[in-house]
């Protein structure tokens, strides 16, 4: 392990800096990522060189066109979107060419597109689209270990994965934690019991794992219940048997996410529940997401807006009363 306990944040620049030195394939584009707001904060340019370390104008249909060429061209590129609120700029070099490519041509297409997700300044949530979207892994890394291991594997598939980061997340304290020395991965497609139950699962992903948490420890203390968080980590392709190995077992489910609750995520893993696992439930599929509607800018707004551990728990004993 090493000596130093680091944030979710550095797993990610270590990431790209190692995947960088083990081949030279692999290349950084986007809007100065060299810089301060950059994911690097150091001297990426200076260890790697101007033909790796692609300064690209503000335009996501730029970004996303020139990783779509690099990955033509053999190279494995990391496009930097910095936020995720504006990669619909680039929906037809993401959607039209990036994910159907391989299809067409039959060759590899390793290309990694990530950026900023969630959080209270830019609050986009964009992983229901290419959810949707057959071509593309879509995966977002709720723990330090796994930001790093994620991301490590994303640069070595050969598709195009979405790599979505929470801001909220970047520098946040709870998450420290020494990471191995040695190289390793974290397999996209595989979800993690994060919290073993066999009163409930909770479905969740990236940022939410934590208030699912926090929700499931009072909970236990309070409650009497015990409740199995399962963190999906990946939401294409998705651990099917894991999501229904721990429904057989809890037979109730509810499902926590940070987009919005119509047409989001929820509702394609409540289909999913309801088709393969809908004689082992003991009540409803049930859902805590955020409003539809738009994301407020004022901060007293903002707290009844998306999804927190308060409104886990008032979710949770509804379901637990079936």
């Amino acid at each position: 392990m090493s000596e130093k306990k680091i944030t979710y944040l550095d797993a990610i620049s270590q990431a790209m800096r190692e995947e960088m030195l083990r081949d030279e394939a692999v290349l950084l584009i986007g809007d100065d990522p060299d810089a301060y707001a950059g994911t690097f904060k150091s001297n990426a340019l200076e260890e790697f060189g101007s033909e790796r370390v692609l300064n690209i104008p503000m335009s996501e249909a730029m970004i996303i066109g020139s990783a779509v060429g690099a990955a033509l061209m053999g190279m494995r590129p990391i496009a930097e979107m910095r936020f995720l609120d504006f990669i619909t700029s680039g929906f037809d070099q993401l959607i039209d060419m990036a994910t159907r490519m391989h299809w067409r041509a039959g060759s590899p297409f390793p290309l990694v597109v990530r950026g900023f997700s969630g959080g209270s300044v830019r609050p986009a949530n964009q992983e229901v689209f290419s959810f949707q979207m057959p071509g593309i892994k879509v995966v977002v890394p709720a723990t330090t270990y796994d930001a790093k291991g994620m991301l490590k594997a994303a640069v070595r598939d050969d598709n195009p994965v979405l790599y979505l980061e929470h801001k909220h997340l970047y520098r946040m304290p709870q998450l420290r934690e020494e990471l191995p020395l040695e190289d390793y991965i974290v397999p996209l497609g595989k979800a993690i019991i994060r919290r073993e139950g066999q009163d409930m699962t909770i479905l969740t992903y990236g940022a939410m794992v934590h208030h699912c948490l926090r929700a499931a420890q009072v909970l236990e203390e309070n409650d009497d219940l015990e409740v199995e968080v399962l963190d999906l980590r990946s939401l294409s392709p998705l651990d099917r048997d894991a999501i229904i190995e721990s429904v057989k077992r809890t037979n109730k489910v509810l499902i926590v996410h940070e987009d919005i609750l119509t047409e989001g995520i929820g509702a394609g893993l409540a289909a999913l529940v309801s088709k393969d696992l809908f004689e082992y439930l003991n009540g409803p599929i049930a859902q805590v997401a955020t409003s539809p509607l738009p994301f407020p800018s004022m901060p007293p707004a903002k707290a009844p807006y998306v999804p927190n551990a308060e409104k886990i728990l008032s979710a949770a004993r509804v379901l637990a009363a079936y």
